[in-house]
């Protein structure tokens, strides 16, 4: 498939969910709400659980199943005060060493006026600059679309899994047509040009991981990821603190390619 079409799958509708992957992968989950500031964001699940015997923190960006749960939810768009939550939770697991899962899946953050008005900007930065010193793992999967800035506040991590078919921009390819050509119409021509596939992010070194899918054997989907979750947090846990938040800030300092001449 190229781009535009795993774009399309990603978006497909019936693609299993955050709330489908948290039921199959941990025991024992426990939902939290609320960012203690202004109210709980449905578009965020969050709360404590256990992957095999460790017990972590699972964030999900959730779209819903069907359209008055997707439309309670803002199609999986959050507001501030999910992302508030969602650094609320990884905060608490600072506190106790439980390392941080999170489930990625959106076209990006909700963009009314309302949510501006409550800072999302604001909350986006907050948690990427938090994440980025976070004194325990953080391993994040990209199920569907990672979409800008709303992905990447839930997505600044010691480990990027990717779907097969997922995709990650940093713009929508009908945002970037619409730019660039002043025509949504090239959506399929942006897609290319935006490499936004998991094999260009693990080209790119933006994703380590590739997750290939089976959508008609999804538990044993779930259980080989699952696997590799396990694998991961127990060599993260492993290092020390200072050894996990240097390792952070060195993954995402080599991202790009620059080039300085002398003028």
């Amino acid at each position: 498939m190229n781009a535009y079409e795993k774009l399309k799958t990603a978006r497909q509708s019936g693609r299993p969910t955050s709330a489908a992957y948290i039921k199959q992968i941990f025991t024992d989950a426990i939902e939290l709400h609320g960012d203690r500031r202004y109210g709980d964001d449905p578009a965020i699940l969050s709360g404590i659980a256990y992957l095999g015997d460790t017990p972590v923190t699972y964030i999900g960006i959730e779209k819903g199943v069907d359209l008055q749960d997707r439309m309670k939810r803002h199609f999986g768009c959050p507001e501030p005060e999910g992302y508030r939550k969602a650094l609320r939770l990884m905060k608490q697991a600072e506190k106790f060493s439980r390392p941080v899962i999170c489930f990625v899946d959106t076209l990006g953050a909700y963009c009314g006026d309302e949510a501006e008005e409550r800072g999302q900007g604001q909350a986006i930065a907050e948690n990427i600059m938090e994440m980025s010193g976070l004194r325990t793992p953080v391993i994040s999967v990209v199920i569907g679309e990672g979409g800008s800035g709303g992905a990447l506040a839930l997505a600044t991590a010691d480990r990027v899994y990717m779907l097969e078919n997922a995709v990650y921009s940093v713009i929508s390819p009908e945002g970037c047509a619409s730019i660039i050509w002043k025509d949504s119409g090239m959506v399929e021509q942006a897609a290319e040009c935006l490499h936004i596939t998991a094999r260009d992010m693990q080209h790119f070194g933006v994703a380590e991981t590739i997750i290939k899918e089976d959508p008609k054997h999804f538990d044993k989907m779930c259980a080989a990821l699952k696997k590799q979750l396990e694998r991961d947090v127990d060599y993260l846990s492993s290092l020390s603190h200072d050894m996990l938040v240097d390792g952070r800030y060195k993954r995402f300092r080599k991202f790009g390619i620059y080039n300085e001449e002398e003028v």
